[in-house]
């Protein structure tokens, strides 16, 4: 019997899901994607159904399967990455949800954590999490859903409900409700466990009003865990990698070596750095959280979040309806020489790091008669360049090390005016690899180490050729006058919603 060699990856993202083969190589044999609805039931407020991306994900995981001409037998094991934070609570004996997920983008808490800063817990929260206390985070979401669905806590309490993000959901559902896991990159996440001791803290759920009864076990992010036992194609196809979208991405850029930095375009912008075995505390507003569990050892990282960074060529196209496709801003955004003064803030679901404004809202300073379309998708493509420089700042004054380049992947980096923009706005070259589905290439190496398809992360730790390298071209002093109004703007972005709205 020939031995499986290859990786089925699912790549469960914020707007929609995909499944990509890999080879023993880590080369791309087949992808599949689809997306899903996005629910808005107030402002502020966007969940997902639960149910569609579960039936979403397991169509695209079998169509991947079905162009690659492969069976499951030739699959020796799954990976899971995935959009992280976003909260489901189901339950157990049937699989239903008992409400719409929460996702990761809502602020519908942020009152509430407001009243836990104020209560003085805020000193608790980031010495246990590494974690800045806000609304983005798991606690505050599921503690809403226990208080707000009928019946939900008591229901939890007698451990008839099960709480996960996403990676759990898509494992029970894989395993027919037989495993509720979640690994130590997602728990990292939720604003309950403790990055230093590794495991969910006690003082944290009582605080927040979380049951123990509803958490998954919390497993290594590479290992067999159990094998898909539903009518599937993919019916007995080991188990075998759970990472978080942000960290799967920060192995799938390699970056297994301390220091070690990437930044991913997606819904958001995520910009993370290896820190070794040593969680390190940020002075400007980063987090600290846990970047994967190899079973032998626990790593860090230092991470900073820009919420809505692809998410403002998704606004343009549905929102304005200024482009037909997300594809169509590049050419639109290049057909000016500059956004003619133009400074778009994009603050739709607050400011993520290193502001953590819940209450900002987005503003577009600068307009006049002759400002057009193209100046405004030209300031959007911007924007996402401009609150990644604002984060490599502060990535640099919390580890004393110089950004020497950038190292950038999700679906964003295939922009070239884009990623021009972001070596101008760094000084620094911006390089993005021939691979650029690393966040699901992550889920495929934490699945094939579990699955002995290679034996550690240093037989993948090779540049792959066809990267392309952007170098810095516009002058130092033109950078700093447009990087000063953009906090300008910024500055007037925040504080707009009253607090605790």
């Amino acid at each position: 019997m020939r031995k499986a060699r290859f990786i089925l990856s699912l790549d469960q993202g914020t707007t929609s899901s995909r499944a990509i083969v890999f080879d023993s190589a880590g080369g791309v044999v087949a992808v599949a994607q689809r997306e899903h609805r996005q629910h808005f039931p107030r402002p502020g407020w966007v969940e997902h159904d639960a149910e569609e991306i579960w039936r979403v994900q397991i169509e695209v995981a079998e169509q991947a399967l079905r162009d690659a001409g492969l069976a499951a037998a030739d699959i020796a094991a799954i990976g899971i990455t995935n959009q992280r934070e976003t909260t489901v609570l189901w339950e157990r004996r049937s699989g239903r949800p008992i409400h719409n997920a929460i996702v990761w983008q809502d602020r519908r808490t942020a009152g509430a954590v407001d009243r836990l800063r104020d209560a003085g817990h805020e000193p608790l929260i980031r010495q246990r999490t590494g974690l800045v206390p806000d609304a983005y985070f798991s606690a505050t979401k599921v503690a809403w859903l226990l208080d707000n669905v009928p019946g939900a806590r008591r229901r939890a309490e007698a451990g008839e409900l099960a709480f996960g993000t996403i990676d759990s959901w898509l494992v029970s559902k894989l395993s027919a409700g037989r495993l509720h896991v979640t690994d130590p990159s997602n728990a990292s996440r939720t604003m309950l466990f403790d990055i230093r001791a590794g495991r969910w803290d006690s003082e944290l759920l009582d605080l927040f009003g979380v049951p123990a009864a509803v958490l998954p076990e919390v497993v290594p992010s590479s290992r067999l865990y159990g094998e898909v036992e539903i009518d599937s194609t993919l019916r007995g196809v080991a188990i075998g990698g759970i990472a978080g979208d942000q960290q799967a991405a920060l192995a799938g850029q390699l970056c297994f070596a301390r220091g070690a930095a990437k930044n991913t375009y997606g819904t958001g912008c995520f910009l993370l750095v290896n820190t070794g075995q040593e969680p390190v505390a940020s002075q400007n507003q980063l987090l600290t959280t846990v970047a994967w569990d190899l079973g032998e050892r626990l790593d860090y990282a230092l991470e900073g979040s820009v919420f809505i960074g692809g998410a403002v060529v998704q606004w343009l196209r549905d929102g304005l309806g200024i482009i037909a496709n997300a594809a169509d801003v590049e050419a639109l955004a290049g057909s000016v020489p500059d956004a003619g003064g133009v400074c778009f803030v994009p603050a739709f679901a607050g400011l993520g790091a290193p502001h953590w404004d819940p209450y900002a809202r987005g503003v577009i300073c600068g307009l006049t008669r002759g400002t057009t379309a193209a100046h405004i998708a030209r300031a959007a493509l911007e924007s996402i360049a401009l609150q990644v420089a604002d984060l490599v700042d502060a990535m640099v004054a919390d580890t004393g090390l110089p950004i020497a380049e950038l190292r950038v992947d999700g679906g964003a980096a295939g922009n070239d005016l884009l990623l021009q923009m972001q070596a101008d706005f760094l000084q620094a070259p911006v390089v993005r690899p021939a691979l650029t589905e690393t966040t699901a290439f992550g889920a495929a190496i934490m699945a094939g180490l579990a699955a002995g398809v290679w034996r550690d992360p240093g037989d993948l730790e090779r540049r792959q050729p066809g990267e392309t390298r952007f170098e810095p071209r516009r002058p130092v002093d033109e950078i700093r006058a447009q990087r000063s109004r953009w906090a300008e703007a910024a500055r007037r972005a925040r504080g707009w919603e009253p607090a605790g709205s």
